[in-house]
């Protein structure tokens, strides 16, 4: 296993436990191998040490470095496989690699999947190993902060690009009726989602598209625009990506929802960010408080005139909210929350 899917396998044994499907030796409940538990993980890269010995493999004429674990570790379903494989899960596997929305595409992959009857249970999520290549990529489209504090700063004037990390973050989907059947606590509800693509540029985002994700999730929750209370941005801190969102959201809510973006606590996660700030964005619903945009002091005059979250955050009382999430490749995604 790499990096990326012992990350992965790790996080799906803290949920698995949370949600009392496994023991502390790890026995699993039977509903785990039976066939009505799948799963549905991705990352945006595989480990790259692995594509990094293939490399070798293909311009210097040697297999050095190369084993039977190779391909297993730069596979794009490496996470996905390698969790299936660990806890023994028999159901559906839907692998999700597209780079930044592979984990909250994944997330809603999920929910439909037990929405439409095809799994009682469903392990979701996204991760990502940090590594030099993966930095250089956006470094090369000028995408990456040079900054060495106050970065990244989502809709800051002086913002100048993203700083890359790395996580896992995994959940347990779960049929209603059969959560509570064996005396399970949701935490939430993941009650919308949608997803779509720009159909237009790779790394170019467009206003249009990005809105009518949203707008389909929305659709898909059965709620008005009047029923969100907080948006939870994608927003990683590159000037386009950021004006783009704003006004995105701005054409859709105006500026009666508040919005913030958790990359300048996190940095961009990549393949694990959608599933990471969709637990924070939980976790703040039921905390009753939204964390602000880090390093945001004076939002920038392109943006669209949001209610921006800044300094201390805000108290509120809020039962649903939206997280959004953006790739290169033009992949949009939107999951409606409801605590």
């Amino acid at each position: 296993m790499g990096r990326a899917a012992k990350l992965a396998t790790y996080a799906s044994e803290l949920a698995l436990r949370q949600a009392g499907l496994i023991s502390d030796n790890l026995v699993a409940e039977e509903v785990l191998t039976n066939g009505s538990t799948g799963i549905a993980y991705g990352s945006g890269i595989s480990s790259t040490d692995a594509l990094e010995n293939m490399c070798n493999f293909l311009y210097n004429n040697t297999v050095k470095g190369i084993t039977g674990t190779t391909y297993l570790r730069m596979m794009s379903h490496t996470s996905a496989a390698n969790i299936g494989m660990f806890f023994g899960i028999k159901g559906r596997i839907i692998p999700t690699s597209s780079a930044c929305t592979s984990g909250s595409l994944a997330i809603g992959y999920a929910y439909e999947a037990i929405k439409h009857g095809q799994q009682k249970v469903m392990i979701a999520g996204g991760a990502e190993e940090f590594s030099p290549s993966i930095a250089a990529v956006f470094d090369v489209l000028y995408a990456c902060s040079l900054k060495k504090e106050n970065t990244p700063a989502p809709f800051d004037e002086t913002r100048d690009g993203m700083v890359v990390g790395e996580a896992a973050c995994s959940f347990v989907l779960e049929d209603l009726e059969h959560a509570l059947a064996r005396g399970a606590k949701p935490l939430a509800e993941i009650v919308g989602f949608a997803s779509n693509s720009d159909g237009s540029h790779v790394t170019s985002p467009s206003q249009d598209t990005v809105k009518k994700c949203m707008e389909l999730a929305l659709l898909d929750a059965n709620l008005s625009k009047e029923d969100i209370s907080y948006i939870n941005a994608h927003a990683t801190g590159t000037v386009l990506g950021d004006i783009v969102e704003s006004k995105a959201s701005f054409e859709l809510f105006s500026n009666a929802v508040p919005i913030s973006s958790l990359k300048g606590h996190l940095s961009h996660l990549l393949g694990a960010s959608g599933a990471v700030e969709t637990a924070l964005t939980i976790e703040m619903l039921k905390q009753g408080w939204l964390a602000p945009t880090l390093n945001l002091t004076k939002v920038d005059s392109r943006c669209a005139e949001m209610d921006y979250l800044m300094g201390e955050g805000r108290v509120v009382s809020a039962e649903y909210a939206i997280s959004n999430t953006f790739a290169f490749g033009g992949v949009n995604t939107s999951l409606v929350i409801k605590i």
